[in-house]
């Protein structure tokens, strides 16, 4: 730590600049994106010289400029960055910059390795101690969060907390966003609009992201692209309510056009900070790439790469929900794990309908205890079954949901979270179990832990299917409860990967309804979608991809008429969608042909020897202008392998590709190429291949590298939901 006086700190790392002006009372970003280059003290002076704009008519009297921690009195009249009052006052704060802390200390020309910056300010009109931390990672991610501390005398009202949002400033030139809406089954759709004046603003008020979440909201060039044009991008790593927006005013933003900001959503009442009480935001990421949205995805990669417990490939596995649902028979499981070990599985989670009173959706959550009427014996002989072929054993839970018709409701109904006035309607005939009350959260904790330690579970699919409408803690007085609710999540979740180090979890939320940076700092896997059907699932893993890289987004093989969609599409097909992802099996299998658990057998081997290829390489997206088509590719970091699908989704209008390139690839290095063949046959569209692509599925083609990432190779036409499987190894020499 140094407490020098650091004028403008100047941070960078990864190709990015971090370069902020903190000589005043009101620290402002100077410039966020492409990396500057080593600049002086007197360069960096000229870059602050020249941030102020033009005093203009009706306008105050001093150099707008944008502050890290914006209000109105720094005339600032849009979303504030710190918001709330005490009873018998609404005053505006005015923070004032008391101490500023630079790590490392920094040269002159910056420090090319990130850093940080602390900035403690002193609000003796609000009543506040505000600490405000901006770092620049080794990805180039910049991170804020802040703290704000009540100092109050003791007695006096408290501070109601109404906002406190993290922004960042956006040049002119970023004209356009992308951010994403879903629904069930059709996560991460995108939606893209101009910046206009005013707010554009996204708030989640579900308890959970949802799976219409925001996920990334991206500001770029126009027309900015998968690997074209300059990006801006944010993302709010918090898993209960949140807030999203770009906000343009008229005037600007100080010598910028916008900002970009986001954090928590934080209900009326919901945080009152009585003397020496503290709140902290959520971490809130920004992202700057100079090479479209796949340099954007590089850098949330890195990072989540980078704080994985285990980080690597995923294990084949095999999810019993789709295979029997809630008929739990101990024969027909046994079979089902017996066919999965002969196909190279390697593990399995035993779904929805083990505990008491589960025989349908209507009742038993809360009383995570065996049934015994379905399993006399335990889960012993099944469990035993799994280990006798050596795979590993995972168990579904929905530890944050209660029916009311389970003994846990009967005994507690104060547990259920919801308003004294009375209980709202259910979803899927559940309610919301208020595990921030203390009682509720040891009971929990040991309920799960016991079953973990019976049975040695390796993995929890932790499912939650129902949004938190009327979150209302009736033992809290009918305080708001999401918040202690998303924090009581973190630390049940914590609690039990101290107590089990070797447990593996799985975030689920009606599929991906709480996909974020919050709960995967204490996860280890996304379900990615409840959808299996491979049409969908393409386009899903595609803007999934974008934030989560792709080995923990679970994504199965399921039978071949969809569970949710009732579509049918070939085997083949089902199996290449999987194959880029946390892969699996979700699908009768005993009702397998002997050809059809054989093409799993040979699948499963692949998916063996290239997930450690997905689960490190450079995730790339070929940018076409047919939205029916896709290639994407896993490329290793040193060049030496890449893997791409090529899949048609649907029919268009145009009949031959064109030259497609294939991107991240090394131009001056030489390639074989060669198709896999171990999914099956592809059915290609009236005809035969190119030339080129007949022979690389004949045994192999070797291509110079500028004619697959620059010149580009024209490519088959496939029937409707097909997909080509390339692999591609550098020839050295």
């Amino acid at each position: 730590m140094s407490s020098a006086p650091h004028r403008i700190p100047h941070l960078r790392a990864a190709g990015v600049s971090l370069v902020v002006d903190a000589t005043g009372d009101a620290p402002s970003v100077l410039h966020w994106g492409r990396d500057l280059g080593p600049l002086s003290d007197d360069e960096l002076e000229a870059l602050r010289l020249t941030a102020g704009t033009a005093r203009l008519h009706n306008a105050p009297d001093v150099a707008r400029r944008f502050p890290l921690l914006p209000g109105e009195r720094h005339d600032w009249s849009g979303v504030p960055g710190l918001s709330g009052h005490r009873a018998g006052g609404a005053t505006t704060p005015r923070p004032v910059l008391r101490h500023v802390d630079v790590v490392p200390a920094g040269a002159p020309g910056g420090s090319d390795g990130g850093g940080s910056i602390e900035f403690d300010f002193d609000d003796p009109v609000s009543g506040l101690a505000i600490r405000q931390r901006v770092a620049l990672e080794p990805s180039g991610l910049v991170r804020l969060s802040s703290t704000i501390t009540s100092t109050a005398a003791e007695g006096e009202a408290p501070y109601d907390l109404a906002g406190l949002v993290e922004q960042l400033p956006l040049p002119t030139r970023a004209t356009e966003i992308l951010d994403f809406t879903g629904k069930w089954s059709r996560e991460r759709e995108p939606q893209r609009t101009p910046v206009r004046d005013g707010l554009h603003a996204r708030e989640v008020r579900r308890g959970k992201p949802g799976v219409d979440s925001p996920y990334l909201m991206a500001v770029g060039t126009a027309g900015f692209g998968a690997r074209h044009g300059e990006v801006w991008a944010m993302h709010v790593a918090w898993s209960g309510d949140q807030r999203w927006f770009v906000e343009r005013l008229p005037e600007g933003a100080g010598a910028a056009s916008a900002v970009l900001g986001g954090g928590e959503l934080v209900r009326p009442g919901e945080l009152r900070l009585a003397a020496g009480e503290t709140y902290s935001t959520p971490d809130v990421l920004f992202a700057w790439s100079g090479d479209g949205l796949d340099g954007v995805a590089d850098r949330f990669h890195e990072r989540v790469r980078a704080d994985r417990r285990r980080p690597g490939a995923q294990p084949l596995v095999l999810n019993t929900w789709e295979a029997v649902y809630f008929d739990h028979q101990l024969p027909r499981l046994i079979d089902l794990v017996d066919r999965a070990a002969s196909i190279g599985v390697e593990r399995i989670v035993l779904d929805d309908g083990w505990f008491r009173g589960r025989r349908d959706d209507r009742a038993g959550l809360g009383d995570w205890q065996i049934d015994e009427g379905v399993w006399p014996e335990g889960l012993d002989p099944f469990v035993d079954r799994v280990r006798s072929h050596g795979m590993q054993f995972g168990l579904w839970f929905e530890p944050e949901m209660i029916n009311l018709d389970s003994e846990l409701a009967r005994a507690h109904p104060d547990w259920v979270l919801g308003p004294e006035a009375g209980l709202g309607t259910s979803s899927r005939h559940q309610y919301v179990l208020d595990i921030a009350h203390p009682d509720a959260f040891g009971y929990l904790l040991e309920a799960v832990s016991d079953l973990v330690e019976r049975y040695a579970i390796d993995f929890l699919k932790w499912d939650h299917n129902r949004d938190l409408m009327e979150a209302t803690r009736r033992t809290a007085g009918g305080a708001p409860g999401v918040h202690a609710q998303t924090l009581a999540l973190y630390a049940l979740l914590d609690a039990l990967r101290s107590r089990f180090p070797a447990l593996e979890i799985e975030s689920c939320a009606s599929g991906g309804g709480r996909a974020d940076l919050g709960v995967l700092a204490r996860t280890d896997r996304v379900w990615t979608s409840d959808c299996n059907d491979p049409i969908e699932r393409q386009r899903i893993q595609r803007w999934s991809e974008l934030l989560l890289p792709p080995e923990l987004l679970g994504s199965h093989v399921g039978a071949e008429r969809s569970h949710t969609t009732h579509r049918s599409t070939d085997l083949s097909f089902r199996l290449a969608t999987a194959l880029f992802a946390s892969a699996g099996i979700e699908w009768n299998i005993t009702r397998c042909t002997d050809e059809e658990l054989a093409a799993l057998r040979r699948w499963g081997g692949l998916y063996k020897e290239i997930r450690s290829l997905v689960a490190t390489g450079r995730r790339v997206h070929a940018e076409l202008p047919d939205e029916e088509t896709l290639l994407h590719g896993s490329v290793a970091a040193d060049g030496s392998r890449a893997l791409y699908v090529w899949a048609r989704l649907g029919t268009s209008a145009p009949g031959q590709s064109g030259r497609v390139r294939m991107p991240g690839l090394d131009a001056s290095a030489r390639y074989r190429v060669t198709v896999r063949d171990e999914l099956g046959e592809t059915a290609l569209h009236q005809g035969e291949g190119p030339e080129w692509f007949d022979a690389a599925r004949a045994g192999g083609i070797e291509l110079p590298g500028s004619v697959l990432v620059v010149a580009g190779v024209p490519l088959p036409t496939l029937d409707p939901a097909q997909a080509v499987v390339f692999d591609l190894v550098r020839i050295d020499g």
